[in-house]
């Protein structure tokens, strides 16, 4: 190995760790973004000036993901939100080919079927939405105050499995984040690990 391919080698290295790293940093702007939604509407987070916006992502075919929506977790929460006047945005990630790609009306017949109610379904294939925010997981979700400040990002709750059952036992973080910025209060967990199927970006 020559020492130019050597030090190119460590170089990369070093590097990694940070390119995976970067994401939107709570407490600091959410990344603003463009995205089109799964009745091809576009939509911008910019759109939502003064309101508190969730993101989540999400993979149907995903055994985390099944946990929350086939357990009605999910929509529960959707729907407790949005009755809030919280503006709740799915995200799709994965790439055309990868497991939980989808395309916009089968995103919207997927909803139907399990009575989601997201405000909108963001397509991202090619996954720059996703890799803007550092979305690792599905699902992984964030929350963003009506000022644009990120005020949480991680797992959905406290229990990493794939079993409904760990769903009343777990602290539902995101549950709690949401009720922290209707007070005006700091989220006490701003910053958890998500748990779920990795996100299947294009490579």
């Amino acid at each position: 190995m020559t020492n130019l391919l050597r030090r190119t080698l460590i170089a990369a290295a070093i590097a990694a760790p940070a390119l995976a790293l970067a994401a939107a940093a709570v407490d600091a702007p959410a990344p603003a973004f463009t995205a089109t939604t799964a009745d091809g509407k576009a939509v911008s987070l910019a759109d939502f000036k003064g309101r508190t916006v969730v993101l989540e992502w999400t993979n149907a075919d995903c055994p985390y993901v099944r946990k929350h929506y086939g357990s009605g977790n999910m929509q529960s929460q959707q729907k407790a939100a949005t009755a809030q006047g919280v503006v709740w945005l799915q995200v799709i990630s994965s790439a055309p080919g990868q497991q939980g790609f989808v395309d916009g009306a089968t995103a919207q017949k997927l909803n139907a079927e399990r009575g989601a109610a997201p405000t909108a379904t963001l397509l991202d294939p090619q996954g720059d939405l996703g890799r803007l925010y550092g979305a690792q997981t599905t699902p992984h979700l964030f929350v963003i105050k009506g000022d644009g400040t990120l005020a949480y990002k991680g797992g959905i709750d406290s229990i990493a499995s794939a079993d409904r059952a760990d769903i009343a036992k777990a602290e539902p973080y995101v549950t709690e984040a949401l009720a922290a910025v209707a007070a005006g209060r700091n989220v006490e967990k701003a910053s958890t690990r998500p748990y779920g199927c990795s996100v299947k970006y294009a490579s």
